[in-house]
């Protein structure tokens, strides 16, 4: 397993682009985000989804979350955008709101379970964005951890649990933890919390 230090302001863009490199051939990343350490992986590669997974131990019905460079590359993702969901990525991104949008046919059915839907992100964190950027292409960005254990903002305990079972691992030093990004389906008129998080879900009503 690779490890590299990467500033969390001014990443390298080599040293991003090699990480990009790496997941474009199916391999899997641990990276820093502007909440906790994520596992990456391209999310059009049937093979890498499935190294999650098992690295994880993660069930297959449970879906994958992404991440992206930007609004834009989100669009790029996502088959469509509601004026909501476009309405509250652009008051909240870069940040720790996720949404939901339907999926381009190009993201394997192992990220969504099935669904056809996939929750995405534009994080505040140089190093996540950049990655994404790198690729071209929004990643997965599941917490470095073994399922049911607590998610960690140190690249350490990510290292100890997933020994063997990464390829890189981008350090920038702790991650600022705490709360978990807040995740909202807004495809309708009536958005709808799915998971409590960062961003105050009464906040987000309010820019409805």
């Amino acid at each position: 397993m690779e490890r590299l230090t990467v500033s969390p302001a001014n990443p390298d863009a080599r040293t991003l682009a090699h990480a990009a490199d790496i997941l474009a051939r199916g391999g899997l990343v641990i990276f820093p985000t502007d909440t906790l350490y994520g596992l990456a992986a391209d999310p059009r590669n049937a093979r890498a989804v499935e190294r999650v997974f098992r690295a994880k131990g993660r069930s297959a019905r449970q879906a994958l979350p992404l991440i992206a460079a930007s609004l834009a590359q989100v669009e790029a993702a996502a088959t469509s955008l509601s004026p909501l969901t476009r309405r509250l990525a652009e008051r909240f991104w870069p940040g720790p709101l996720t949404l939901v949008v339907d999926a381009v046919a190009s993201i394997v059915p192992g990220v969504h379970g099935g669904t056809g839907a996939v929750a995405i992100r534009v994080p505040d964190h140089a190093v996540a964005r950049g990655l994404a950027s790198q690729l071209a292409f929004p990643i997965v960005s599941t917490s470095a951890n073994r399922s049911g254990e607590a998610a960690t903002s140190t690249v350490g305990a990510a290292m100890d649990v997933l020994d063997g079972l990464v390829d890189l691992v981008l350090d920038c030093g702790p991650t600022t933890g705490g709360e978990p990004s807040t995740v909202v389906d807004a495809r309708t008129g009536r958005p709808q919390l799915l998971r409590a998080g960062a961003v105050p879900f009464a906040s987000v009503l309010e820019v409805l």
